[in-house]
């Protein structure tokens, strides 16, 4: 059965698209560094999700690239020194120029060196960027596989659905929705007994709102641990 690479942060809906995908098939989860600032707590939260279930055991080792964009952003670029916008900022404000091309890209040639076709990634309805739509998706999968005669399929699997039906979706599946992480300015806590560090959610970035809100929606109780109550 052939394998997809699932780009995989350790958010909500990238999580739950992992778990999604390996009841199709083999699953080869892929983390693309851009030095970010979020990114040492996305990483510490990646080693406690795939330690269980439902991922343990099931996935393919986590595969760590990096496409810096350090050299592309400003140094005073709010996602380079950590300082996100406040918690109701809009979508259209906190889009990273070129996110998906770059994640696609490098992901694309490492799925050209390991003889992997399709790569699935968690976009959700009413995403407002230009490189989360599906005509980017569809050009970029014939430009890859044409630039690495190496045929790319690219596939968006959560593009009909609210982030309120992923909270659902997660719940079904079984992923322990506590241990993702959604926050532009995550808080790193101590890990015990050789455990990777745990990680809150600061409560205050619109990503923490867009998770509060999710949950809300699903009718479930929010398991996050936030480093401060997110507003009302």
């Amino acid at each position: 059965m052939a394998t997809t690479a699932v780009l995989l942060s350790a958010g909500l809906d990238s999580a739950v698209l992992a778990a999604s995908e390996a009841r199709r098939g083999p699953v080869q989860p892929i983390y693309v560094s851009a030095g970010l600032a979020w990114e040492p707590g996305e990483l510490a939260a990646l080693d406690r999700l795939l330690a269980e279930p439902p991922f343990a055991g099931r996935l393919a080792p986590l595969a760590r690239l990096s496409f810096r964009v350090d050299d592309l952003y400003p140094a005073t670029h709010w996602a380079l020194r950590g300082e996100p916008p406040a918690f109701d900022t809009p979508d259209e404000d906190v889009y990273l120029t070129g996110r998906n091309v770059a994640l696609l890209s490098k992901t694309a040639i490492y799925c050209t060196r390991h003889g992997i076709e399709r790569i699935a990634l968690g976009p959700l309805a009413g995403n407002p960027f230009p490189d989360a739509t599906a005509i980017f998706f569809d050009s970029m999968a014939r430009a890859l596989s044409l630039g690495l005669a190496h045929p790319i399929a690219v596939d968006a699997p959560f593009a009909g659905l609210e982030k309120g039906d992923v909270v659902r979706l997660g719940i079904e599946l079984g992923v322990p929705l506590a241990l993702t992480l959604s926050c532009m300015n995550p808080r790193l806590r101590q890990g015990y007994g050789g455990q990777a560090p745990a990680v809150d959610h600061c409560g205050r970035c619109s990503k923490c709102r867009e998770r509060r809100d999710a949950f809300s929606d699903a009718g479930v109780e929010d398991p996050t641990r936030y480093a401060a109550t997110p507003p009302r």
